[in-house]
């Protein structure tokens, strides 16, 4: 069995020769030798289809010579791929915070509404700060928690999220936040504007 490194550059390698030819199989010739057993194991796993006995003779037709072995992804390996290269890289810190990050510990409907705040991204005027939806994706579950470690804007995003979430009338999230990690944001009658306020 190929390491992971060597199968997923194999699919990758399969995914572009495949774009780039008008028959859109690819042939022997195309790929490293590594790449090749690779792509056989991953036709055992329903990620590749090699060609049949008819096809290789139409690829023979098509290329002027004896066509011996060609593949190309099915569907399921282009789902993989895709959603692979969609996952957030694996954390390969030992279980804590970078330097000037901070452990939060968020509930189910916490999660749930930071989730909704990130999706909405860009369409917000104050959207969420820089690699919060990373962390949102790659955050942890252990037991009935979810586990973020975030820098103290990805924290104000929070509050600003649970603010929103307020807004539609549940304050628990808010005020649990404002308890646990002392920032929160509530409107400022003076100034008549929103206001970021440190509790601590």
């Amino acid at each position: 069995m190929p390491s992971r490194k060597i199968f997923l550059e194999a699919l990758r390698a399969l995914r572009d020769h495949e774009e780039a030819a008008e028959h859109r199989w690819v042939l022997l010739g195309m790929l490293r030798p590594d790449h090749h057993k690779a792509v056989g194991s991953a036709a055992g796993q329903g990620l590749v289809e090699l060609a049949g006995r008819e096809m290789r003779a139409e690829l023979s037709v098509y290329e002027g010579g004896p066509v011996v072995w060609a593949a190309r992804l099915t569907g399921h390996g282009r789902d993989a791929l895709a959603y692979t290269e969609a996952s957030p890289a694996p954390d390969r810190r030992p279980g804590g915070p970078a330097d000037g990050e901070r452990l939060v510990e968020l509930r189910r409907s916490e999660m749930d509404a930071l989730r909704l705040y990130v999706r909405l991204g860009a369409r917000l005027c104050v959207p969420p700060a820089d690699g919060l939806e990373e962390k949102v994706r790659s955050a942890r579950q252990l037991g009935s928690r979810w586990v973020l470690y975030l820098n103290p804007e990805q924290i104000e995003s929070v509050a600003y999220a649970f603010y929103l979430r307020s807004m539609g009338g549940s304050v628990t999230e808010a005020n649990r936040f404002a308890r646990e990690y002392g920032v929160t944001f509530h409107p400022d009658r003076s100034t008549a504007s929103l206001r970021l306020t440190r509790l601590r």
